[in-house]
């Protein structure tokens, strides 16, 4: 099957769904916490709301900041960000008590679409523990050569439906909507930074690797 390509304004349409979808609900409940404020006399309510502000508002921050590495163009054409950056960003994403994030990759300079990439696999990582568990970074660089290794571990681990297909650029059904687009952005990335990415069921837990093409 020959590979799907976009339109640049639908992949960008795409694209700016799933950062809304991401952001929607942290910022949806800072606004229902500044009703409560504005309207609750108790005191009790009006700190359950400062609260529930405070943390939305981190939250929406986190993943603004997770979404403009993983999907936005920091820095300029063809600079390079630090795998340190990644793993701050990444912390801030994952702030589900029923994931745990392990970190084991150098702080290096890497082209930015490598960076990309990992970051976008580690999306795909969450997905394959609906029940929680843990995700395991794990990253070797030899100057711009890169070799990413995420593992996780959890209760009815699997690897996500038609992932493999939508990395490789042919969806089932030929076409890519709004939850789709994410993992056929991760091939569109993968391509273009000449690496291949591989899925494998390890045990109790699934196996995401990219290495060079």
């Amino acid at each position: 099957m020959p590979a799907v390509t976009l339109d640049a304004l639908d992949l960008a349409a795409l694209l700016c769904s799933r950062v809304c979808h991401d952001v929607i609900s942290p910022v949806g409940a800072i606004v229902n916490g500044l009703e409560v404020l504005e309207e609750e006399k108790d005191e009790a309510m009006r700190g359950f709301a400062q609260e529930l502000i405070k943390k939305s508002a981190k939250q929406a921050s986190a993943r603004l900041q997770f979404a403009r590495l993983a999907f936005g163009a920091a820095g300029s054409a063809g600079a390079s960000i630090d795998l340190g950056d990644a793993e701050q960003v990444a912390r801030g994403f994952i702030q589900d008590e029923k994931v745990s994030l392990t970190w084991a990759a150098p702080r290096v300079l890497l082209p930015k679409n490598r960076v990309k990439l990992l970051l976008n696999l580690l999306l795909m990582a969450v997905t394959t523990i609906p029940r929680g568990g843990s995700i395991t970074v794990e990253a070797t660089a030899d100057g711009d050569v890169a070799h990413f290794r995420i593992s996780t571990r959890g209760v009815s681990a699997r690897i996500p439906p038609h992932a493999e297909a939508l990395i490789a650029g042919e969806p089932e059904s030929g076409t890519v909507d709004s939850h789709a687009i994410q993992p056929f952005y991760t091939g569109l990335i993968a391509r273009a930074s000449g690496m291949k990415v591989t899925f494998a069921l390890d045990g109790d837990g699934v196996l995401i690797e990219a290495t060079p093409a």
